[in-house]
């Protein structure tokens, strides 16, 4: 069985992980000022992450009781193990890069090209565990369930909670992990290099350690959970669809809807696999990012490959074009990618007009960053407009469109069967970052400072290309997950039609476009409370204890990390309730139909806002990166400064609400397809 199969590799991969985990821990950490700021920056993330944790497990085990009652044990069951694994996953990342960071630092002092390969294996442990315990959590649930469960429709339903939970777990991780980081991150910063004029990562500024551990819990735990949700629900949503198509084939055997049904759960562990290689790959040397481009090519050519042996090996229906369809979507991931970098890096003229609008002061430069992040959602949307239609109609959906929704969910299998190698890529950037932070810290800058700028140059080429990646997943993963609510309506009974000219279902539009917009508000409300806060800590420190700023005195690390940990576990509870509530209300009140005008319009809504914040946040932080590389005269002039504030105002839009877009319109979806059996029967107001 093609279950079982992927069961094995998800055992491979994470025995991989545990070996890279120790080949990382083996090598030298460097002399013991490196060591202590790195163990201050482990014990914070580790308090912030016990502390989220348990906050979290309250809600799991309520909504875990409500599904019990409303959706029996399976789904409550799946439901738990979901979380569970997501936040594991995010733990795992996130302990690795704490150790990576310090010996990355370390090892640029010996070795720059071998620098590159810690981090990246640091990272490397994020993303080969999403994707492990992704797919042992599936297979373990499928071949269970499957011996419980007769009927193969009914199981998949059960098995959607296990994509409802990493979905809530993912929202958790990323919404309180962004506004940790940039709460903090926006305190060092306004108060060390504008008011104080002290380097970005002083150790006389109270709020660096803060800073530091934000990296950890937001850019490597955070992102790590949204792409682990991405990669369960897509798997799922596509054996739900598979099961469409299975059923489309007149006179397919039980054997064939077998092999259709699991074949998701084959792919993404072939892409795993093919992560492993990629990661292989990377090996340092003088150009780091032709490095990790070559791993990525690897990873990209053993992906397509290993898609097309096994539709010829299993004799899928659509043979060459279901291998076109997915190709089409690995093109994609690849083409957004550059897209993104294009507009949120200093090589390219959108960068360079927000730098050059700095000399005016901070009014115009963030005029031109808000127009830079508007004009970037654009193309990013034609070329997965392209995919779906193209991914289709390739699979012949304009005479069978169930044949045609599965083109597209191929499309959606390519782009995430990289996940693997690119949370590698993107928790490199962090860890990277870290490693600059510690250099400085401890003194040893100047040993490091050629390495470390351009470890920190590539890692933020990275992050941008992967956000890119992570908007291109959750589009599409959001639209395969709205294909199968549409198909567990239609089996309900629900003509399975969402008709625009009901006033109702154009009311449940209205609304799906309007959620995001208020759960963004709050995400950023959070960032700037948490903010003020640590601004203020941090001039009180500055004026209150004696020979802080000349490096006589020890800044109170401590009191920073507590109010960005309190606050962040606090301000992430409200917008991840109305992201539960405003699905079961609109499907509830309104009737299925329009919960599904509803889910378009968030998708489509989100989709936009997400890429027009985290570009335009991206393009402000690197216009002020190249005037700190000495264009206008580098740091300290008044150019620089105004570049600081619009960074300020971008590091909410990139690091906070912008991300955790990415989950909010995947979990409406999945919370919808959670709750079918219910809505589908729901009377309209």
């Amino acid at each position: 069985m093609l279950a079982i199969a992927s069961l094995v590799v998800g055992c491979l991969v994470m025995l991989t992980v545990a070996a890279i985990y120790r080949s990382v821990a083996r090598i030298d950490p460097g002399e013991k000022r490196m060591v202590e700021i790195a163990g201050y920056i482990r014990e914070g993330a580790n308090a912030y992450m016990r502390r989220q944790f348990k906050t979290i497990a309250y809600f799991i085990a309520a909504l875990a009781a409500i599904l019990a009652a409303a959706r029996g044990p399976y789904t409550s069951i799946a439901f738990i193990y979901g979380a569970v694994l997501s936040l594991l996953a995010a733990y795992f990342g996130m302990n690795a890069a704490t150790i990576a960071n310090v010996r990355t630092a370390n090892m640029a002092r010996k070795d720059p090209g071998k620098a590159v390969v810690v981090a990246f294996r640091g990272g490397a442990v994020m993303g080969l565990s999403l994707v492990g315990l992704s797919i042992i959590g599936i297979s373990t649930l499928y071949l269970l369930y499957g011996k419980l469960i007769p009927d193969e429709r009914t199981m998949l339903e059960y098995i959607v909670g296990f994509g409802f939970g990493a979905s809530l777990a993912a929202l958790f991780a990323q919404l309180g992990g962004g506004i940790y980081t940039k709460a903090a991150d926006i305190g060092a910063d306004l108060v060390g290099k504008v008011e104080a004029g002290i380097p970005e990562d002083d150790p006389r500024n109270p709020a660096v350690i803060a800073d530091q551990v934000g990296d950890n819990v937001g850019d490597c735990a955070g992102r790590g959970a949204d792409l682990f949700e991405s990669f369960s629900d897509n798997i799922i949503a596509s054996m739900i669809l598979g099961l469409s198509l299975a059923m489309s084939i007149a006179a397919a055997s039980p054997a064939l809807v077998k092999k259709i049904v699991e074949f998701p759960l084959m792919v993404e562990a072939v892409g795993a696999i093919a992560a492993i290689a990629g990661v292989l790959m990377v090996r340092g040397g003088r150009d780091p990012m032709k490095s990790i481009n070559t791993g990525l090519t690897t990873t990209s050519v053993v992906c397509a490959i290993g898609f097309i042996a096994l539709v010829e090996a299993l004799g899928l229906p659509g043979g060459l074009r279901l291998a076109l369809a997915y190709i089409s979507g690995l093109l994609a991931s690849v083409i957004v990618g550059y897209i993104t970098q294009y507009y949120t890096s200093a090589d390219y003229a959108p960068v360079k007009r927000i730098a050059d609008a700095a000399k005016t002061g901070p009014a115009i430069n963030i005029i031109m960053g808000l127009s830079a992040g508007m004009e970037s959602a654009v193309l990013p949307m034609v070329i997965i407009s392209v995919v779906i239609i193209f991914s289709y109609v390739v699979m012949g959906g304009i005479r069978n469109p169930a044949s045609g929704f599965y083109g597209i969910t191929a499309a959606t299998l390519g782009i995430l069967s990289t996940t693997g190698f690119i949370m590698s890529s993107d928790t490199f950037g962090p860890i990277s970052d870290n490693a600059g932070g510690i250099a400085e810290m401890s003194g040893i800058e100047d040993e490091v400072r050629e390495a470390t700028d351009v470890l920190d140059a590539v890692g933020n080429t990275t992050k941008a290309l992967t956000k890119g990646y992570a908007m291109s997943c959750a589009a599409l993963s959001a639209l395969v997950l709205f294909a199968s609510y549409v198909y567990l309506m239609k089996e309900y009974g629900h003509p399975g039609v969402i008709n625009l000219s009901k006033p109702h279902v154009i009311v449940g539009t209205f609304l799906g476009a309007a959620v995001p917009f208020l759960f963004s508000a709050l995400a950023i409300r959070a960032v700037g409370k948490t903010a003020f806060q640590m601004v203020e800590e941090v001039r009180r420190q500055f004026r209150e204890i004696p020979g802080i700023l000349e490096g006589k005195a020890k800044p109170d690390y401590e009191r920073c990390v507590d109010i960005s940990t309190r606050n962040a576990l606090r301000e992430m509870i409200a917008p991840t309730l109305i992201s539960l509530a405003a699905p079961v209300l609109v499907g509830l009140l309104l009737g299925g139909e329009a919960l599904g005008g509803f889910l378009i319009a968030a998708t489509a809504s989100g989709a936009l806002l997400a890429v027009f914040m985290f570009n335009a946040g991206g393009a402000w932080d690197n216009a002020k990166k190249y005037i700190e590389s000495g264009y206008l005269g580098g740091k300290g002039t008044p150019a620089h400064a105004a570049s600081v504030i619009g960074d300020t105002v971008g590091d909410p839009l990139k690091d906070t609400a912008g991300p955790s877009l990415h989950i909010l319109i995947k979990l409406l979806n999945i919370v919808a397809l959670t709750l079918v059996p219910i809505i589908a029967t729901a009377a309209i107001i």
